[in-house]
């Protein structure tokens, strides 16, 4: 197996953005993906017991439960998560009117990207009196989470409750952690979002233990409203989020098992330093496990942009936490040959965010086959897509992007389909009907069908 060398970045003593030199290699598609730059969790053993441990206590204990876990891992007393109308309603009232305003265009920019999303319904006839359709439905209940651990990502709101409102749900629960500084409720910002966005039911419940009271539900008692179960979870977080929406996988269903956030820059010698940087900076002050990672041919570039790094990084407000992500070994340059191998350790990486900052962007991002979002050229950063573009910033992480999908309306539809046949259309089929179930050896599946001609 080649392994690719992988040094410190000698442009700054402070940053430790690290390179990794794929040059004059030819690496396979296994070899790629060992390779490039990954956060190194707790393993997912750990994260696995913890949360069935809170699987286990929850579906036990319900709210009590709930109220010893907000005590722990919150520092809030808790009696019931649900949140009051009047907080909610009070929250849209002392909104900042400029934040007001952003949510508001954050949202119709939104609903204008959802509302196209929704799949036509397919009637298909296959001869007289055969017809067989396909109809997209909503699913009937959703719980949708929205983090509020280092940032209170108001925009996770919008992003979550769009989409199923355009998909046709009816009931919509939201969850977010409760906050000490406001009184063990979630953050006002985000209560105002889901006041704008006409959503009544909001519990304050963080990380794994709001999952698994959405799956499972919880059971109310004497005075307590239980919280009813549902069929979809959706919604980015940590590992214990992630986890646990793996761990209720098939109890309900979920959009992907979003992590922390990750950004890919595919760069040539065009690129501009400055705001590659930037960009790079823009997504390491989620998280000190977020990723950023420049793909380039040009190490002049390269060079460029980790002094960039190394001057605003520092000048910054969550500096200490941007130097963590950074200097992690989630993030870091990786140098290549030329743009073929660039798109191919893009392909492998599976960003979920991944922008093009090249020549022809746009012939580029064409080629880019496994990724979360791409955001072609200039003008089409991260930043924008996490809020204004009216895309939906819920995105699979950890190359899970090669098979899965941000989140989007049919997340909420099912896809059932309708068998409507009549006496001359099943006579049409029906030896053939019998000779299979013969050759399969389920003559029963066959007798159904004749016994409607004898």
């Amino acid at each position: 197996m080649t392994t690719p060398s992988d040094t410190a970045s000698p442009a700054t003593d402070s940053l430790n953005f690290r390179t990794i030199d794929f040059r004059g290699r030819r690496l396979s598609l296994a070899e790629l993906r060992a390779a490039v730059p990954r956060a190194q969790h707790q393993t997912l053993a750990d994260a696995e017991r913890k949360v069935l441990d809170i699987i286990t206590d929850v579906r036990r204990r319900g709210f009590a439960a709930l109220g010893d876990l907000a005590r722990n891992f919150d520092g809030v007393e808790q009696s019931h998560p649900r949140v009051p109308a009047e907080a909610i309603a009070r929250a849209l009232a002392e909104l900042d009117p400029a934040v007001r305003a952003a949510l508001e265009e954050s949202i119709n920019r939104a609903r204008q990207f959802a509302e196209r999303q929704r799949p036509a319904n397919v009637d298909v006839s296959l001869g007289d009196g055969a017809v067989v359709s396909q109809n997209w439905i909503p699913v009937g209940r959703v719980g949708l989470y929205v983090p509020g651990g280092l940032a209170p990502l108001a925009s996770s709101v919008i992003m979550n409750v769009v989409p199923a409102v355009a998909a046709g749900v009816q009931s919509i629960a939201l969850a977010s952690p409760p906050q000490k500084d406001f009184g063990g409720l979630p953050h006002p910002t985000i209560l105002a979002a889901a006041s704008l966005l006409g959503i009544e039911e909001v519990y304050a419940i963080g990380g794994a233990q709001a999952i698994v009271s959405f799956a499972y539900g919880i059971p109310g008692d004497g005075a307590e409203q239980p919280i009813e179960p549902v069929d979809v979870v959706t919604g980015p977080g940590n590992i214990f989020v992630a986890t646990a929406k793996r761990l209720v996988k098939g109890v309900v269903g979920i959009d992907s098992e979003a992590g922390t956030t990750e950004i890919a820059i595919l760069a040539d010698s065009s690129a501009q330093a400055p705001l590659v940087a930037a960009d790079l900076l823009s997504q390491a002050e989620h998280d000190p496990k977020a990723a950023s990672v420049l793909v380039t041919d040009s190490p002049e570039l390269a060079d460029a942009v980790v002094l960039e790094l190394g001057r605003h990084a520092a000048a910054t407000k969550h500096s200490a936490r941007v130097f963590e992500a950074l200097s992690g070994p989630q993030s870091g340059v990786v140098l290549v040959d030329d743009l073929e191998q660039g798109i191919a350790v893009c392909n492998a990486y599976a960003a979920e965010h991944l922008e093009i900052m090249t020549a022809d962007a746009s012939a580029v991002a064409g080629r880019i086959r496994n990724a979360g979002a791409i955001f072609v050229g200039d003008y089409s950063p991260v930043s924008l897509g996490d809020y204004c573009a009216g895309s939906n910033h819920v995105l699979p992480t950890s190359g899970t992007a090669a098979f899965s999908s941000g989140l989007n309306v049919t997340t909420f539809l099912r896809a059932v389909q309708v068998i409507n046949y009549d006496r001359s259309a099943l006579e049409q089929v029906s030896n053939h009907i019998v000779s299979l179930s013969g050759a399969e050896d389920l003559p029963g599946h066959g007798d159904a069908v004749k016994i409607r001609f004898a």
